[in-house]
């Protein structure tokens, strides 16, 4: 169990106990259930550690959530350069193998995992069109279909990421 882990149960395990401490005592007067006497001294005593303890877990939960909104903001910015990344490489896949506008769009739908009915349905145009222009993609890029084709940018991808990876360190 990692150190902010550790921290957070037992966080929440003196919470639950504070919590059970001040509603106990609701219960027990509402039942109208006497308990030994202590000085009131002593009750006061547990009454501040236990609203303490109430004080802190907010204040402990609040650090979490900003720490992990921090982590997920990183996150979500190496995510938008990872796609930035990708279509990099793709136009630039795409100019290399000298596609025209057309196949470079039933590339991309292609990439996308779209079929080819989905994909003559965007592009407004026949079946058969579609299916010509995916042969000449899969000739151009020296592929058999469309799983080699995602793989060739998926390989690009992660050579562009441990190029930056590198490079950061």
């Amino acid at each position: 169990m990692t150190k902010g882990k550790l921290l957070l149960a037992v966080v929440f395990v003196v919470q639950l106990v504070c919590s059970v401490f001040f509603v106990s005592e609701i219960v027990l007067t509402i039942f109208n259930v006497r308990a030994r006497p202590i000085s009131w001294q002593t009750r006061e005593l547990m009454e501040i550690g236990a609203t303490i303890g109430l004080i802190i877990g907010p204040i402990i939960g609040a650090i979490f959530l900003r720490n992990s909104m921090r982590r997920t903001a990183i996150v979500e910015q190496k995510l938008k350069a990872a796609s930035g990344a990708f279509m990099d490489v793709m136009a630039e896949r795409f100019d290399d193998w000298g596609l025209t506008p057309a196949e470079r769009d039933v590339a991309l739908f292609a990439i996308k995992g779209m079929s080819i009915q989905e994909i003559a349905a965007l592009r407004q145009t026949s079946e058969g069109t579609v299916k010509a222009q995916t042969n000449a993609i899969y000739r151009k890029a020296g592929v058999s279909g469309r799983p080699q084709l995602l793989s060739l940018f998926i390989e690009d991808l992660l050579d562009v990421d441990d190029r930056v990876r590198i490079a950061a360190e």
